[in-house]
């Protein structure tokens, strides 16, 4: 791999961010996908959330996604969300999360969301291992929730701080770059292009 590429990989459920395997859990790493040991990752991805995950070599490319530069201050590196979650949000706890919620770390950035029906999502649906749980009593919905700040699950605490428990938390992009058609486990190799390193705030 160049080092003016990068890897966008469909994550599955139950695999961890990371190529060592540190944990006395049943998750697996992404050694299972890749044996390049110079590959990182640029924004991890919980072990029970799924979706776009990129891996790169390039430090810079790395930087600019997790730590975009200052010049980029007016148009951060958002990250996208397909999230269901357990109950019909109201216009008052949508609300809630655009405005930002304070959670124990600080209050969130404002976000952008929309409750959406699942034939509204921009892609199809795989089957997640195992299922979500279900509640014949409760209804679930899905959210389009993107935010542009990386606190430690916070989509998740989001969503529960509101009212709304995340039952699946796919990520859909990340700083342009979407998943796309990637079947889950599958990667792609993308040639960064002047325009993708101006996006980035980087230099081809």
């Amino acid at each position: 791999m160049s080092a003016s590429s990068l890897i966008l990989f469909n994550k599955p459920y139950g695999v961890q961010s990371q190529f060592r395997d540190d944990s006395n859990n049943d998750h697996t790493t992404l050694s299972q996908y890749f044996t390049d040991k110079s590959l990182r990752v640029a924004g991890r991805l919980d072990a029970t959330s799924e979706g776009l995950l990129i891996l790169t070599d390039d430090g810079r490319v790395n930087k600019a996604i997790t730590h975009p530069p200052k010049a980029n201050a007016g148009r951060k590196q958002g990250k996208t969300y397909l999230v269901q979650v357990e109950g019909v949000p109201s216009t008052e706890q949508l609300n809630k999360l655009k405005r930002g919620v304070v959670l124990k770390d600080g209050k969130t950035l404002p976000a952008e969301v929309k409750h959406v029906s699942e034939e509204e999502l921009p892609m199809v649906l795989w089957q997640r291992n195992p299922p979500i749980r279900e509640r014949k009593s409760v209804p679930d919905s899905w959210l389009i929730l993107t935010i542009y700040e990386g606190k430690n699950r916070q989509v998740r605490r989001m969503t529960a701080h509101v009212g709304l428990p995340c039952l699946r938390l796919i990520r859909w992009s990340v700083a342009g770059f979407e998943l796309g058609e990637l079947a889950v486990g599958e990667f792609v190799h993308v040639h960064l292009t002047n325009e993708h390193c101006r996006q980035l705030g980087i230099s081809g």
